[in-house]
This record gives C-alpha cells, structure tokens and sequence, in this order.
C-alpha cells in the first residue's frame, strides 16, 4: 500500500506531536522536517526522516504529499501557510477565531492557483469543538450555545507571550469560571460576556533588566487573546516554570441548550474534552486531516477548506465497508 508521504514545518511541541503521531497512524510515512533553526541540532524520532532547513523546502515539492504546518497563529501561519499551499497540499492550526475568514480567502486563493488543498484551523478549538458547535445548532435551532476553554494550557496564547520584548519564557492557562459553566447548563447565561465566562492566568520569565511593568500591560492588550478578559500575569524564575509549569495539560466544554416540541421540552447536548497533553492531541487532529487533504487532492479537489467541509469517512484509515460494520 501506497503511503501518504508527510512533512512538517516547525519543530516545536506541535511538530514533535505530529511526529509521535504518524506512527500510530499506519497509512503514513514521515519523509522530513523543515525548521528556520540549524537542521545538525534537530533529533528526530523517525530513523528515515530528515532534518531540512526552510530554505529548501520547494526541492520536496514531487516528494511530499501533504504539509503539516506546527508554526504560531500569531505571526508564523498567517504568511506561511497562504506560501505554502501555492506548492503543497497542507493542513494547519490557526486559531485566532476572529481572523479565520481572512485567512481562509487568504489560503483558498493561494490553494486554487497551486490546486492544492489547504485544511485550515484544524485541532480542537478551532477543529472538533466547531463541528460540535454546528451539530447542536443544527439539532436544536431553538437554542443557545457556550464554549467553555480550560482549564488548560493554550499553546495559541503562550507562543504570543513569548514573542513579546524582553519575554525569555511563559505560558498562559485558560480558565473557565464555574459559575459561568452552570448558568449555561441551567439555561440561565444568555447574558454572559467574554469577561464572565473565562479568566487568563500567565506565567512569565523576564529577560534581566527587562521593564515588567511594560510587559503586563503588552500581554493585557493583545487584541483577540487576552484584551477581553480577566487577566492576570505572574513574573516567575526560569527554574520555577520548569518545576511547575512543563506540562501542558487543557481541555473544555461546547454546551448547547435548546427547547423543541410545542410543551417547550428542554435538552442539553455537552460535548467535554479533557486532554493530559494539548500538544499532542492537537496533533493527533492534524494527521487525520492530513489524511483528507491528501484524498481531496487525489479526487483533483482544490482551495481551502475547513472541518465543515470535510467528510467524517475521509478522517479514518477504515474503509467505509469498515465504518459502516464497525461505528454506525
């Protein structure tokens, strides 16, 4: 059998992830990893895999089925991946729900002038917890939606933290407020705002001689990741974050409370993600979809797409003989 050939852009906690990943995943074979840092300091899992610098990503245009983009949505993606699909078909995870529709015209036209595909904003939010979002106002049109995030560890969020000036190091933690979560599962949050619902807790390693007081009010400020909530932002020793911030745990909730029937009878659909490492469950999302980017090209499909777009069946390595038998 003939296996989807894979490569991965950026090396960091995503793209190990993905790497990890691809080998549970049978129908699939690593061929390289492309990083901006020195290819002799990377160490791969994958005995046959190399190590490439950007700069020769385009001499694997014949050898590569589908990219795998694990850079940030704050200033990686928003220019590599439109870049990227004029040559590759590609999956990636961009997450700052607010700019999705200009990065989607962005990749689609990119994607239809290269006749690629290009998956974008894939993983669990946004990715699954948007499909379960749609199933429920699909289901129940008479309704209300919540998403709840946390608490967890947000790579989205930490990576912007860590590009600010003077910042050596840090994470940010979503939590969601309890109160807010039972108002929605009684019914009773249709009047809940961003700043109800959630709070951000980040914890920060300050480059010596570095205005701090600067760096709280930037992180504070950041339009569409923390400017609209409850933030709270903690100076901590490079030692510290190591000892008690290294894992990266998350998870969350999409609530959706609808009322059907002529008595008005009430139902909650609630769909919860616990996740013990953000990164590689991520991940683990991007290779499925991996999957589909490389059938829709196959069927000589372009342009961007998104979880709305793509089939379940064109997820799963089974067979749809399989999938009938096995999961309907």
């Amino acid at each position: 059998m003939k296996k989807i050939r894979i490569g991965i852009v950026g090396y960091g906690n995503l793209g190990r992830g993905v790497e990890a990943s691809l080998k549970q995943n049978s129908d699939m074979t690593l061929v390289a990893v492309f990083s901006r840092r020195d290819p002799c300091i990377l160490t791969l899992l994958t005995k046959d895999a190399q190590a490439v610098h950007m700069d020769h990503v385009l001499d694997y245009k014949e050898k590569i089925d589908v990219m795998i983009l694990c850079g940030g949505s704050a200033t990686d993606l928003p220019t590599q991946s439109p870049e990227m699909a004029t040559h590759f078909s590609l999956v990636d995870s961009f997450d700052t729900h607010e700019l999705i529709p200009t990065h989607y015209d962005r990749v689609d036209a990119a994607a239809k002038l290269g006749k690629t595909i290009g998956i974008i904003s894939v993983g669990w939010d946004p990715g699954l917890f948007s499909l379960n979002r749609l199933y429920g106002e699909a289901v129940l049109p008479q309704g209300e939606t919540f998403t709840f995030w946390g608490a967890g560890l947000s790579q989205g969020h930490s990576d912007a933290i860590r590009r600010i000036k003077g910042v050596l190091n840090g994470v940010q933690y979503t939590i969601p407020k309890e109160k807010a979560i039972n108002m929605a599962r009684t019914g009773n949050g249709r009047n809940l705002i961003t700043r109800d619902k959630h709070s951000r807790v980040c914890y920060v390693v300050a480059a010596e001689g570095a205005d701090k007081e600067k760096i709280e009010t930037t992180i504070k400020t950041i339009p569409n990741y923390f400017a609209d909530y409850e933030t709270v932002v903690h100076f901590v020793t490079a030692e510290e974050l190591q000892l008690n911030h290294s894992k990266m745990p998350h998870g969350g909730f999409v609530i959706r409370r609808g009322e059907t029937g002529q008595d008005g009878n009430q139902h909650v659909m609630e769909h919860q993600l616990k996740a013990d490492s953000n990164p590689e469950f991520t991940s683990s999302i991007l290779v499925c979809y991996a999957r589909a980017a490389y059938r829709l090209h196959q069927l000589g499909q372009s342009g961007a797409k998104t979880v709305f777009d793509i089939a379940p069946a064109l997820l799963s390595m089974k067979t749809n003989e399989q999938l009938r038998t096995e999961l309907l």
